[in-house]
């Protein structure tokens, strides 16, 4: 009140100058602190949903099955042509080839996720990750149902939803199979523009050409 001179007209303007020029900065600091901390805020809250949302997929290609084979096996395309017969022949090499593709997508969907899970895991769940892709290197099966009861309990925390009962049973779980492709060359093959390919093909080479109607590679057709 001292420094506020309402005495005079001069007095006056200062004063109230004075005012507005305080209160113009302290709104100013406040907004920018609001805006700061609305940034960090909204930085924090990307950061964890993208974190979770690659624990959830992670989840899902370590425990998306709960029947069949629950384990993942480590063994290479590699490793299965070196312990192959040395006198089969090449005609056979096909249906092995097919027969452990499925595997062999199955554990490339794990190493990817437990890649992810070593990325973003918490303490526990890197150790768990770590033993797991530990095993895989040495080229023994791993089970991977701890490691995913670890990463539904911290799911289900983080995104505040209850325990599951005690009383619920769930089965153990194991790695989501792979969709085969067996169709896949069958679909090729039915294609309309590979079903003739040969017929066409064969059909031009029996063609005779007129003569004077042939065409040199810089002529350019009609």
């Amino acid at each position: 009140m001292r420094m506020m001179d309402l005495s005079s007209w001069q007095g006056a303007m200062s004063t109230v100058v004075g005012l507005a020029i305080f209160t113009l900065l302290g709104v100013g600091i406040r907004m920018l602190m609001m805006q700061t901390i609305q940034q960090r805020r909204e930085r924090m809250n990307r950061q964890i949903n993208e974190r979770l949302k690659t624990l959830i997929s992670a989840y899902r290609t370590l425990g998306g099955s709960f029947t069949g084979q629950l384990t993942v096996d480590p063994t290479h395309l590699r490793d299965l042509r070196a312990g192959a017969p040395s006198g089969a022949d090449d005609s056979g090499a096909p249906d092995g080839t097919s027969s452990s593709d499925r595997t062999r997508r199955i554990r490339d969907a794990v190493e990817a996720a437990l890649a992810d899970i070593l990325l973003l895991g918490t303490e526990e769940h890197c150790r768990l990750a770590g033993q797991a892709a530990g095993d895989l290197a040495a080229g023994r099966p791993i089970h991977t149902a701890e490691l995913v009861i670890s990463l539904r309990s911290f799911i289900r925390a983080a995104l505040d939803l209850a325990p599951i009962p005690g009383d619920v049973m769930i089965p153990l779980q194991g790695p989501t199979r792979a969709q085969g492709s067996a169709g896949h060359g069958k679909g090729d093959a039915g294609r309309p523009g590979n079903k003739g390919g040969g017929g066409d093909m064969g059909g031009g080479m029996g063609m005779e050409i007129a003569p004077g109607t042939g065409r040199k590679d810089g002529d350019l057709p009609a």
